[in-house]
């Protein structure tokens, strides 16, 4: 996009800051449609699945990526959680378990700058890389396996975990694509639900 010498992108920001204002119940709409769709996917996490292969690191990567606010990103992400565990059950490893999540949270905020497909696949891997360091060693930290407390100890643990790994990474591979694409077509489709354009200009003049 070109400008003017008389037209900044600075005082085009402003301009559509303030059309934004005039229609809040807009971006109330995008924040309703993104948490059905965070908690319809979390809903998944209920059901019977293999080992490792939940929606939930992908959730924490779209609501970091979607909700306006960090704050209902991570919130949201703590309750899904929450709540499936109050049906599965709550473990030692749950606090571990909850941190690298929203680990995954954070790098969903990374998305929110631009959202590539190449950057969203990146975002996956790191994800689902970081569930894999953090949980692990949460294992041989809690002494939850027969892992000693040595190097030796610890590598076997993160060597044990490698075929759960590829579940991980499947899972977040798949569950991001869905979660990511629908949003895609679901702003197309639905132009009320498209991201507010004050903050698209932003996007737009940020470094990446």
């Amino acid at each position: 996009m070109r400008f003017s010498e008389e037209v900044s992108p600075k005082a085009i920001k402003r301009v559509i800051q303030e059309a934004t204002k005039e229609a809040p119940h807009l971006i109330h709409a995008r924040t309703l449609v993104i948490t059905i769709i965070v908690l319809a996917a979390a809903a998944l996490r209920i059901a019977p699945h293999p080992m490792n292969f939940a929606p939930i690191g992908a959730i924490a990567l779209f609501g970091g990526a979607y909700f306006s606010s960090k704050r209902a990103a991570l919130i949201v992400l703590l309750l899904s959680l929450v709540a499936g565990d109050i049906f599965i059950g709550f473990h030692r490893l749950v606090p571990y378990v909850y941190a690298s999540f929203l680990v995954s949270v954070a790098i969903g905020f990374w998305l929110r700058a631009k959202k590539s497909t190449p950057r969203i696949g990146l975002a996956a891997l790191a994800g689902a890389i970081q569930f894999f360091l953090v949980t692990n060693f949460a294992v041989w930290i809690t002494s939850t396996g027969s892992y000693p407390k040595t190097a030796a100890g610890l590598t076997v643990c993160y060597v044990s975990g490698i075929p759960f790994f590829w579940n991980t990474l499947a899972s977040d591979a798949i569950y991001t694509a869905l979660l990511f694409g629908g949003m895609a077509l679901a702003e197309r489709r639905f132009p009320s639900i498209r991201e507010p354009l004050a903050v698209q200009v932003d996007q737009e003049f940020t470094p990446v």
